[in-house]
């Protein structure tokens, strides 16, 4: 089929879930109301780091009104610990805590008012360890260790003569960059529901990896896959924060200590005080030839994973794959440690690893540009990798070239043509640009059934967790696309584990590629049936039916689809199954190789700055979304964008700030995210399509590329403005301002 035959996919379509969520029909966990369900309340640690002495409850259990409290003691017959990464993580904290906040006890009880009440009397006597709140202090040799050791994981990789190679070098550059700790703030805070059975568990619940989280439970106490439920409703918003498993086993755990269903609906503080991103900070050391070319480049990087492991290996061999950048080193060394800190656990936070891979990266090719006298992007065309060049050893090549991308950003932007026109001797405008791509995708491990009705009307089955990106409507086009029937025609159902067949999860860009090109080969198995079906209808054979708008056609002759299952059948009932498959055996065979695709990042910045007292105005910011194939090309720009402006916040002001261990701004007034008024004035985003990525119709993930760039460009624009580079994040009007008058001295 060409670009030009396509009737759904490529289309801006109504989301099908519009109505819902306009309407306030749309059902999210926090709605859910089990008979007599419980409400819960947590007992959080006010120390950071402490030994539990011992813990009296029995004020709380004396009550009236509450079901149960749930201690470590209560932790019996079942496994204690959950993890993605490592299974360090304790249900309630046992014997330590290891971060403020850290549950120590939960409550059960008929009402949320008693909960809060019997959470009140719950007395626990701690003894006071040293807490160390940051990268610094963790890794001061006698720092107080918070789990065996402070450090979480090691990783890193080297190929060339890295040592000669910078024996070799005209300029040797070495800069250390710092990245924050971020919050997600997903508008809805973590809410789940268990009900734990003698032998079942059924659970509601906001998270992204509905299949991982069944696999969890079942481990903790002992069940089969099948004796667990974990549905999920609409989510709203996750960004990475419901990846993996959070506070399900707790609640699970409650639940079966209470004997009946549980609710735990977090406030935005508790969410705060449960998952995090990564703070960081890298030292990279580049040596470069007079003329620009890269020779050798060595980087070294600390990841804070907070008190407990979560995926910060991953985020610690992620930030290490991405730090080179989008270039061509013959000599690599590249060494990340994951720390462990006495902070909120870090996790997953849209491109795990990337933006802090990036900031460092781009920040230190526009300091090589100016030092070396060379126009930065002319700096990275000579050393950006082409198509089929390995940016990591062993890893998947690209899959087409950066180069003409890039322009297209540049031409919408209007570099070449840029005029600087500053407002004011103490108002200056500049410019700056970044690059990068990332490794997405996660595992390419998938798979959709697709039910095909007598009416004519298709059910598509998948596991994708609908989190506000819009999936389930991307898979209603592809489905109507391969199934020649009108998109209305199509009902997607998603997130039940016991409805649906597996996906391994939701996030890493993933889901168009890999649950798309499942849906994908169901829709096109049931067509296959149809034309089958239609071959014996009209005595033919199947490759001589025209197949389009829900009818089979033959010589001028046609029949609805529909009638031909019900022909088949035998009367008005019966229906097609198709199945798809996703593994790395995939028959396309593109799947194969590591990373499943690499994502592309790129972003040009004009920033206002006020020297008087530094604060940056961000006037424009243009992106380049690299869709291969965009399936809803407005779905695509709100990605992009919204990427950016997450980023846009942990680049100019958020960051979680913590003292002695405690946490000192986790609200929403302290801690600011960015509004309407913080958007550029000029705001767009450039559609790539190239039909290069290895999902339905050339097609790739787009949900993280634009939130990686984003603060070096704003840096470099910075400096393009006033000569100062600061290699710190958030770029607070203090910093900016402290920086400027540095310079001055």
């Amino acid at each position: 089929m060409t670009q030009q035959e396509f009737n759904t996919v490529g289309q801006s379509v109504r989301r099908i879930d519009s109505y819902d969520k306009i309407s306030g029909r749309a059902v999210y966990s926090v709605d859910v109301v089990v008979p007599g369900m419980a409400y819960a309340k947590l007992v959080p640690s006010p120390l950071p780091h402490a030994l539990i002495k011992s813990i009296d409850a029995s004020k709380a259990r004396a009550l009236p009104g509450v079901y149960a409290v749930l201690t470590a003691a209560e932790l019996v017959n079942m496994e204690t610990h959950y993890g993605s990464d490592k299974k360090d993580r304790p249900i309630v904290a046992m014997n330590k805590v290891r971060f403020q906040g850290e549950p120590v006890a939960a409550v059960a009880a008929v009402d949320l008012a008693t909960a809060e009440a019997a959470a009140e009397l719950v007395e626990v006597e701690y003894e006071a360890l040293s807490a160390a709140s940051d990268l610094t202090s963790a890794l001061l040799p006698d720092a107080e260790p918070i789990h065996d050791s402070n450090y979480c994981h090691e990783y890193g990789y080297e190929w060339g003569d890295v040592d000669a190679a910078f024996a070799g070098c005209d300029r040797i550059f070495e800069d250390t960059f710092l990245f924050p700790m971020v919050y997600h703030y997903a508008m809805e805070p973590h809410t789940c529901v268990v009900s734990y059975e003698h032998d079942r568990i059924r659970t509601w619940t906001s998270a992204q990896h509905p299949f991982l989280v069944r696999a969890e439970l079942a481990r903790i106490f002992g069940m089969q896959l099948d004796q667990v439920q974990v549905v999920v409703p609409y989510v709203g918003g996750g960004y990475g924060s419901k990846s993996y498993t959070k506070i399900e086993p707790l609640v699970a755990a409650l639940s079966r200590e209470a004997g009946r269903p549980v609710r735990l609906a977090q406030s935005v503080e508790e969410s705060m005080k449960t998952v995090r991103r990564h703070a960081a900070r890298a030292t990279i050391r580049t040596g470069v030839m007079n003329d620009g070319t890269f020779v050798a480049r060595e980087c070294l990087s600390y990841v804070d994973t907070g008190g407990y492991t979560d995926n910060g290996v991953r985020v610690t061999e992620r930030i290490s794959d991405r730090i080179v950048g989008p270039y061509i080193f013959d000599n690599v060394r590249v060494k990340s440690y994951g720390i462990y800190t006495n902070s909120t656990p870090a996790g997953s936070f849209r491109s795990i690893g990337g933006p802090q891979a990036s900031w460092a990266c781009e920040s230190q090719t526009d300091i090589i540009a100016e030092a070396l006298g060379i126009d930065p992007i002319q700096l990275r065309l000579k050393n950006l990798a082409k198509k089929g060049d390995e940016v990591r050893r062993g890893k998947r090549p690209l899959e087409g070239d950066l180069a003409p991308k890039l322009q297209m950003v540049l031409d919408k932007f209007g570099w070449d043509n840029y005029v600087r026109e500053d407002p004011s001797p103490t108002v200056k405008r500049g410019i700056g640009f970044a690059c990068n791509v990332t490794n997405s995708g996660a595992s390419p491990t998938s798979t959709s059934l697709v039910r095909f009705h007598a009416d004519g009307s298709s059910t598509v089955y998948i596991g994708t967790t609908e989190i506000g990106q819009g999936s389930r409507s991307v898979m209603a086009q592809i489905a109507a696309e391969e199934l020649r029937i009108p998109l209305a025609s199509i009902k997607v159902i998603g997130s039940d584990t016991d409805a649906v067949p597996y996906d391994r999860s939701t996030g890493s860009s993933r889901s168009t590629t890999l649950m798309g090109l499942a849906v994908h080969d169901a829709a096109v198995d049931v067509r296959e049936q149809l034309l089958e079906i239609a071959a014996k209808h009209f005595e033919t054979f199947a490759d001589q039916i025209e197949a389009a708008d829900g009818k089979a056609t033959f010589k001028g002759e046609s029949m609805t689809f529909g009638a031909l299952v019900r022909e088949m059948f035998g009367g008005s009932g019966g229906e097609l199954m198709g199945r798809g498959y996703v593994t790395q055996n995939h028959a396309s065979g593109r799947l194969t190789q590591d990373p499943v695709f690499w994502e592309v990042s790129i972003g040009a910045a004009e920033v206002e700055v006020d020297e008087d007292t530094g604060t940056v105005k961000l006037l424009r910011y243009v992106s380049a979304s690299d869709p291969g194939k965009a399936i809803n090309p407005k779905q695509v720009e709100g990605q992009d964008e919204g990427a950016a402006m997450q980023a846009i916040g942990h680049s100019m002001f958020e960051e979680m700030l913590f003292e002695d261990g405690q946490f000192l701004n986790p609200n929403l007034v302290d801690y600011r995210v960015p509004t309407f008024e913080d958007l550029p004035g000029e705001f767009e985003t450039v559609l790539i399509e190239f039909g290069d990525g290895p999902g339905p119709y050339g097609s790739k993930g787009v949900g993280e590329g634009g939130i990686v760039c984003v603060a070096p460009a704003i840096a470099n624009a910075i400096f393009n403005a006033t000569g100062v580079r600061l290699r710190e994040l958030p770029l607070t009007p203090e910093r900016v301002w402290r920086a400027i008058e540095k310079s001055k001295q």
